[in-house]
């Protein structure tokens, strides 16, 4: 599965929930396995996105400030 290519998702300037639903959206595009890179810059979104991972069964890789963004790496879950 490591051959699919990631999608990237800039939410970046966006308050929540709107990095959340952006990344949702783009998460039932992807096939299983598949990766989704969101950026994001709101400060709850990294709450946001460790309780839906959680939540929704897809896999979270990672989850890191670079500055002022954070960059949130989702795996699709089945």
């Amino acid at each position: 599965m490591s051959d699919m290519q990631a999608i990237e998702v800039d939410a970046r300037g966006l308050s929540c929930p709107m990095p959340l639903l952006k990344a949702r959206k783009a998460v039932a595009t992807a096939e299983p396995g598949q990766r989704v890179i969101v950026y994001a810059t709101d400060r709850g979104a990294e709450s946001d996105f460790r309780a839906y991972s959680e939540r929704a069964g897809h896999g979270l890789a990672s989850l890191e400030w670079e500055g002022d963004v954070l960059r949130i790496e989702l795996i699709r879950g089945e």
